[in-house]
């Protein structure tokens, strides 16, 4: 499988591109920095210098030529400010979905966010607010394409080490999930078509991620 993973240096990027190289499938992770190729290459991947902020839709589809599946891990990440939440949160969402559908690409996870169902409350910081809002907005954006799209949307993050074991269904409650187990959770998503058209949530939880998988599929 060839799985080209937007937001390619990312923590859980770079986990599931380690995940996918070392079960033997071909990773490709589109960067904004090529002082971060390195590292893609150190985790097995293939790096592919691809700004998703300033590229248009032709390029990126060259890039997802004779791929099998796209995954949105990118995040405009800490210090940046509401505009670029939207230009990467949810533009450079809709942009990989472009790419994709031009590519003749149909496989398409979307790291998402929970809390995204309901506007953000009164008093929310605007950066945090427009973040949500832009997570809710590629959400809808992906669920009106003739994509074979899901929608995960983890937990509060941790760098623990992955257990292995998980809560995944459409509405999991509130707490935690480490990186780790949220990509193996990705990449068996990957393996499963039919999670199409579903979103899920995921924290920690006491059911094995291949049980967890094939409970979300039926």
């Amino acid at each position: 499988m060839r799985v080209v993973i937007a937001g390619g240096h990312g923590k859980i990027a770079l986990l599931l591109q380690r995940h996918l190289a070392d079960r033997g499938d071909t990773a490709v992770g589109l960067i904004r920095n090529p002082d971060q190729a390195d590292d893609l290459r150190a985790a097995g991947a293939t790096a592919v210098v691809c700004d998703l902020e300033h590229v248009d839709v032709d390029e990126v589809a060259a890039h997802l030529r004779d791929a099998d599946a796209v995954v949105f891990a990118a995040g405009a990440g800490p210090g940046s400010g509401a505009a670029r939440k939207d230009t990467v949160d949810r533009g450079a969402a809709a942009l990989l979905a472009d790419a994709a559908t031009r590519a003749g690409v149909h496989r398409y996870l979307l790291v998402s966010s929970m809390g995204v169902d309901k506007p953000p409350a009164a008093g929310t910081d605007d950066v945090w607010a427009a973040y949500l809002r832009a997570k809710r907005a590629a959400e809808d954006d992906l669920r009106a394409r003739d994509l074979a799209w899901t929608v995960l949307r983890p937990g509060r993050l941790t760098d623990d080490e992955p257990t292995g074991q998980v809560t995944l269904t459409p509405h999991a409650g509130r707490g935690a999930i480490s990186r780790a187990d949220v990509a193996h959770v990705l990449a068996a998503l990957l393996d499963e078509p039919r999670t199409a058209g579903t979103t899920l949530e995921l924290v920690d939880g006491p059911t094995p991620i291949a049980d967890a998988i094939r409970a979300a599929a039926t």
